[in-house]
């Protein structure tokens, strides 16, 4: 697949507007130096040097849109709270909109994460799952009604957290219908999944669990070609959708679009050190790409550029335009 063509469509980037639904998680990044045991117990004694707030959930799959030149907005919730705050200042400072966010009682999901000698030693969570209220969920359906038409592709992130719901699900496929009724336009949806929550997502474009996902969707052991492509045809059976792109870690991924052979993408990650949001730089690059008019298999492609660009990133991390055009150039 030529390098001028793919970083063509990078260009088009910049003329696309991707609507991310999901749930929204604030990662925090605690970085420090261990030099000792604790005398209290055998645990080690981080000496703290800086912390950092990031886009996490379904925010760093916006984060990585914007990154990469595109325009996106959130549909999510966060909480009356100081973290909901804080989620907002980090919004302002990518400048994507915020009137997509419904505050609700629970509390901003806040994901902490201790990091010393660039490993991780402690994560703690702080949230409260389950489907939001029925004023809340109101209000989601109420902003998708009046907004979904403006954009070029949906993608729906999934963290289980209970924003991606049954509900929301069938009132999203509804809009998308109408949509594609009165004015002939077909909006991609990108579905990063969660296994559980699987029917709730037939008639997507594309579905893009990791192997394990795709294992645990499927009921199948992928040990090698054929089980892939087995597993493959049984999601996309199961839902519906045009395509299944199975993300492999080192062995690259794996695409099966209609009823075709899987086409393999080798990796292209130079080094791997966290593959912490990888999930999401593949649904933003995937939806991006569709939208810029790419086909399923060229946007699989950059999604696979992007996803081994970030993998050598330690935290949350996001690729940048400029990042995946050289990644592209040098093969």
């Amino acid at each position: 697949m030529a390098a001028e063509s793919l970083q063509e469509a990078v260009s088009r980037f910049a003329d696309t507007r991707i609507l991310v639904i999901g749930d929204v998680i604030v990662d925090q990044f605690i970085w420090g130096a261990v030099s000792r045991i604790s005398p209290e117990a055998p645990v080690p004694v981080v000496n703290v040097t800086r912390e950092e707030l990031l886009l996490g959930g379904s925010a760093n799959v916006l984060r990585n849109i914007v990154s990469l030149g595109g325009s996106c907005a959130l549909c999510g919730i966060i909480g009356d709270d100081s973290m909901g705050q804080e989620f907002r200042s980090l919004m302002a400072a990518v400048d994507a909109p915020v009137n997509g966010l419904v505050q609700s009682r629970r509390p901003t999901t806040l994901k902490t994460r201790v990091v010393a000698q660039g490993q991780q030693v402690v994560r703690y969570d702080r949230e409260e799952t389950g489907p939001p209220s029925a004023k809340t969920l109101s209000r989601m359906r109420d902003y998708l009604t009046e907004s979904l038409a403006e954009f070029d592709a949906v993608v729906v992130s999934d963290y289980a957290k209970g924003v991606i719901n049954s509900d929301l699900m069938t009132h999203l496929h509804k809009l998308l219908a109408a949509i594609r009724s009165e004015t002939g336009r077909l909006l991609p949806l990108i579905v990063d999944p969660k296994p559980a929550n699987l029917r709730r997502f037939s008639g997507a474009t594309v579905i893009t669990p990791n192997n394990h996902e795709a294992s645990v969707i499927s009921g199948m052991d992928i040990v090698d070609d054929e089980s892939l492509l087995e597993a493959a045809r049984a999601i996309r059976q199961k839902i519906h959708c045009d395509g299944v792109l199975i993300t492999r870690g080192e062995a690259g991924m794996a695409l099966l679009e209609g009823d075709e052979q899987v086409v393999a993408i080798p990796t292209m990650a130079k080094e791997v050190f966290d593959v912490t949001g990888a999930g999401d730089t593949v649904a933003a690059t995937l939806a991006l790409g569709l939208a810029a008019d790419c086909t399923m298999t060229q946007s699989a492609v950059l999604a696979n550029h992007a996803a081994g660009i970030v993998v050598g990133k330690v935290g949350t991390a996001s690729v940048s335009r400029e990042e995946l055009l050289s990644a592209l150039a040098a093969g």
